[in-house]
Formats: structure tokens, sequence, C-alpha cells
């Protein structure tokens, strides 16, 4: 019997396939935001190292949005944003149905699922949004996007660092 040069079915299937994740929604959240940080801990100590959140701080240099659901910065800045495990993605007052949900909090947001309080809640976040850069302090987000992108670019072309002749 001649030789194959193929792989046997089961190797073919491992390359193939990638392993289900074990966490159940990815939130990307802005790691520069007090307020956001804050609601990022209190849902971390909730999920108690069981991985159910993943939680992506977009604010992070290293924010790659091709593995996040090709969210790019500026979109997730706008508005948060969550991944679920089938590539979906979600947004606004869904995200925290989902995760309050997920960690078996669910009972705080049941209400926004009925039409008249959920429209209300969803124009709040709408308008809470809009007004949360300046609300906590921080620039306009063409500022934070343009400052994002000098630090990037300084990171990676290492032309912003001091040499021992400049200083």
């Amino acid at each position: 019997m001649p030789l194959s040069n193929t792989k046997p079915q089961e190797s073919v299937e491992v390359a193939t396939t990638s392993p289900k994740p074990s966490w159940q929604i990815k939130l990307l959240y802005d790691g520069e935001c007090p307020l956001c940080v804050r609601e990022v801990n209190f849902l971390r100590k909730r999920d108690a190292g069981r991985g159910r959140v993943t939680f992506v701080d977009i604010a992070d240099n290293d924010y790659t949005p091709e593995i996040h659901g090709g969210v790019d910065f500026e979109t997730a800045m706008g508005r948060i944003h969550a991944v679920l495990p089938d590539g979906t993605i979600i947004k606004n007052v869904e995200v925290f149905r989902r995760v309050y949900e997920i960690l078996d909090m669910g009972w705080i947001y049941a209400a926004t699922k009925l039409p008249v309080i959920g429209f209300i809640v969803d124009t709040l976040y709408e308008i809470w949004a809009d007004w949360r850069l300046a609300l906590t302090g921080r620039p306009d987000l063409a500022t934070i996007i343009s400052d994002r992108q000098q630090r990037i670019e300084c990171e990676t072309s290492q032309r912003c660092r001091l040499t021992e002749d400049d200083g």
C-alpha cells in the first residue's frame, strides 16, 4: 500500500476547528474612564474568577479591533460594546443586560426588557454616552483619538523618546 502525504482526518479537524471560548461575553470598556473602571471592578468581583466575562480595556495601546469583533477604538469609545462567543456584536444597554444576566444579577436590568422602560433607559444611556467624557472631566473624543494615535506612533517608531543628546 503506497504512503500518502495526507494527514489523518483527526488532525485536520483539530487544525480547522477552534475551541469554544470559556467566556460568555467579552466586554469592551474604557479603562481611562473612572466610572467605567468602577463598574468593571464591581463586575470582576461578581465574576469571582469564573471567567464568564472577559474584560477588554480599549484604552490600552495594544487594543486590537480584529480580535475583538472588529470594533475599532473610536466606535468603542462612543458606546459600550461587547462581543459574544459566536462573534455577534452588541452595544448600549443590551451589553449591561447580558453581562448582568451572565453574572446571575439579571433582575437588576430585567425591567428594561419592557418596551416603555427599555425605551426610557436606552434614551438615558444615549444621553449619558454623548456626555460621558465631559462629565468625567476628560477631553473630547477627537482629542483622545489624536493623543492615542500619537502615543502609539511614538511607541512603534520610538521617535518620541529622549536620547542622551536631548537631555
